[in-house]
Parts: C-alpha cells; sequence; structure tokens
C-alpha cells in the first residue's frame, strides 16, 4: 500500500508539472470567459435598448380634447419602477462584463512562465520529500498550494462553472434574453403619443376622435403595463443567472479547491511533524 501510494503520488506530481507547462485548460478557459463576457455584453446592450425605450414611454403624453377641454395623460409612468430596475440591471451586466475581463488577465498571469517554473520546483521538491519518507516543511507545503491555485484555480472554477451553467441555466438565460428583447421592442412601439387633429371638426367627430383616443390611451396603458410586469421577471431571472454565474458559483468552486489542495498536500506534511515532536519529548501518544 505504501508503494502504491508512493507511486500515486509522483505521477500526480509529475502530470501537475507537465499540465503547469502545457498548459491543457487555459485555451478552454479562455473561450469559455470570451463566451461569458458576450453574454454579458449582449444584455448590457439589450438593458440600455430597454432604458432608452422606457425614457421615451415615460416622457410619452398623449393629449386629449373632450368638447374642447383639454385633458394630459401620461401612461407611460407606468413603467417608472422597471425603469428603476433596468438601470440597476445595466450596472450589474456592466460588473459582470469586467468580472470576466478580470478572469480572463488572471488566466493569463497563472499561464506566465515564472509560475510554472515555481511551481515545477516546488511540487518536484516536495514529491522529493516523500519520496524519501520525509515529511516536508511546513512552508513548502504552503508555497506549493499557493502555487497551485495562482496556476490552475482560475481555469478549472471558469469550466466547472460553465459545465454548471450549461447544464442548469443556460436554457433560462435563452428565453429570458429573448423576452427581454420582444419587451424592448414593444415598449418603443407604444411610446409615441397620440397626434392631435390640425383642424376643428364638429362636435360629434370630436366626440368619436375623443372616444377613439382614450380607447388607444387605455390599451397603450394596458399593454405598456403588461409588457413592463413580463420585463421585470425576466430581468430578475438574468440578475439571479449572472450573480449565481460571477460570483457564488467561483467562489464555491474556489473554496472547495483550496480545500482540496490544503488537505492533499499541507496537512499530511503538518501533523506528522507535530507527532515526532512529541515523541521526541517522550509524550506517549498510544
Amino acid at each position: 500500500m505504501q508503494t502504491a501510494r508512493r507511486v500515486l503520488v509522483a505521477l500526480t506530481m509529475a502530470a501537475v508539472v507537465l499540465c503547469s507547462w502545457l498548459a491543457p485548460l487555459d485555451a478552454p478557459a479562455m473561450q469559455q470567459v470570451d463566451a461569458g463576457l458576450k453574454r454579458a455584453l449582449v444584455s448590457f446592450a439589450t438593458a440600455r435598448v430597454l432604458n432608452a425605450a422606457i425614457s421615451v414611454a415615460q416622457g410619452t403624453e398623449a393629449l386629449v380634447t373632450p368638447l374642447g377641454v383639454g385633458v394630459t395623460l401620461a401612461p407611460g409612468q407606468v413603467l417608472d419602477p422597471v425603469n428603476d430596475l433596468v438601470e440597476q440591471f445595466s450596472n450589474l451586466m456592466l460588473a459582470a462584463s469586467v468580472v470576466f475581463g478580470i478572469q480572463k488577465v488572471l488566466i493569463g498571469i497563472g499561464g506566465y512562465w515564472p509560475i510554472s517554473l515555481a511551481l515545477s520546483a516546488a511540487a518536484l521538491g516536495w514529491c522529493w520529500l516523500y519520496m524519501r519518507r520525509q515529511h516536508a516543511p511546513a512552508w513548502l507545503s504552503r508555497m506549493l498550494v499557493i502555487l497551485l491555485m495562482l496556476r490552475f484555480a482560475i481555469p478549472v472554477v471558469t469550466i466547472g462553472t460553465d459545465l454548471l451553467w450549461q447544464k442548469f441555466l443556460a436554457a433560462d438565460y435563452q428565453a429570458s434574453q429573448q423576452l427581454m428583447d420582444s419587451a424592448s421592442g414593444q415598449v418603443d412601439k407604444l411610446g409615441p403619443a397620440v397626434p392631435m387633429a390640425s383642424e376643428t371638426p364638429g362636435l360629434m367627430e370630436q366626440m368619436k376622435g375623443w372616444l377613439s383616443k382614450t380607447a388607444d390611451v387605455k390599451k397603450n396603458f394596458d399593454e405598456l403595463k403588461q409588457a413592463a410586469e413580463r420585463a421585470t421577471e425576466h430581468i430578475i431571472k438574468l440578475i439571479v443567472i449572472f450573480l449565481l454565474q460571477t460570483l457564488v458559483l467561483p467562489l464555491l468552486l474556489l473554496w472547495a479547491l483550496y480545500g482540496v489542495a490544503k488537505r492533499a498536500f499541507e496537512w499530511p506534511g503538518q501533523r506528522p511533524d507535530v507527532r515526532y515532536q512529541r515523541q521526541a519529548r517522550g509524550v506517549d501518544l498510544s
């Protein structure tokens, strides 16, 4: 069992050193980051278009003149809460784009050759001590864990997050993004004001025109309200999706990777030292 364990550790260290130089995870991670950045920018652009359409609709005023008495209606004001939510959503999409850009930079930094060289030296030194049945000092184990995180954490987290995104979030994103696009177009169509008549018609024509305009305003008001409700629902879904992709899932995966690396490389190098120190002092550990 001890021989098999040492062989497994040696093979693992050899694989770590090779992967640090060959970088098999960097290119797929870069592709996933670019795809996520593109999605965030598309959602940001959609949010800005929807924000502009809502702003136009909010400024729309329909002037109707029943029997010569002017009445000004502003049905677009129903979208005021949605407009605030859209502005917050656009800010979040901008932040998500920045996060994807930072991930791309960190992947490039992790692939820089001095980090691979330092990781190779630390891994080989740790493995050499392990094969000689000597316990690595705590500083070497900690350095090895830090270098492993610097070299592999971001690519692994990026690929793992994308796999979870494809499995659980991609369908919801596509549906919500499409409905956001349609909502912005619908709000834009409902925005123009009801035109005023240039001539002064008779009493009957005024009554008919006023009733027609009033019906149009009510219809536009109802459609604007429905569009606002649909947009709000899918904006919240998109916020949840991007928070999971850029914050929650990466932090969970980073925490899990750090725990695995610490248990695999740091703890075995520390606890036996304490045991041997106590044995040297004559402390009975049975």
